[in-house]
């Protein structure tokens, strides 16, 4: 199970490319409300999520992605839940994936220390000052974290979480679906 977790202020785009695509690979993933079900982006447009976060569990999780946006990063770094599912996942190994200003969570909890890692421009200091090394690429992976520079890369975040979630193979059946050309 992967949850993309959408708070108050999250980047639309950041968010759905990747609910997308993993859907395309029959990754099974939800959308968890965190400020609420109905959840506004950053660009005004409401979405209802799939669940709550209070309804979020850990049983069968394998991934949370992070979306960007202000203040929907802020919003997701001060909830209690987001924090206690980040903690699981990096305790257990699971596949953690933010991007734009997103990776700044995993920086500020210590968790890219010694990691290649990316973000958006103006939050690249703070994967440096946690520790990561700061990488040129759009999408990196590191272990158990994929971080993404921003939205414009959004479809390339999400075909490597199938790529890792699925099979290589599924994620290029998709890329060519969907006519993406790295």
């Amino acid at each position: 199970m992967v949850y993309v977790l959408l708070a108050e202020g999250f980047e639309l785009v950041e968010a759905m490319a990747p609910v997308d695509i993993l859907r395309r690979a029959k990754v099974e993933v939800k959308t968890v409300g965190v400020t609420g079900l109905r959840v506004k982006a950053s660009n005004g447009v409401e979405v209802t999520a799939d669940q709550e976060i209070a309804g979020a569990g850990t049983e069968d999780l394998d991934c949370v992605v992070l979306p960007g946006g202000l203040p929907g990063t802020l919003n997701l770094e001060k909830s209690p839940q987001v924090q206690a599912l980040v903690d699981f996942c990096a305790q257990k190994g699971k596949l953690l994936a933010a991007i734009c200003a997103a990776p700044s969570i995993l920086a500020h909890k210590g968790l890219l220390n010694g990691r290649e890692a990316t973000a958006f421009p103006s939050f690249q200091k703070d994967v440096e000052e946690g520790g990561g090394r700061l990488s040129s690429r759009y999408v990196v992976q590191d272990g158990p974290f994929i971080t993404a520079r921003g939205m414009g890369v959004s479809t390339q975040f999400g075909l490597k979480l199938a790529e890792v979630l699925a099979s290589p193979e599924t994620a290029q059946e998709i890329r060519a679906a969907i006519q993406w050309e790295a």
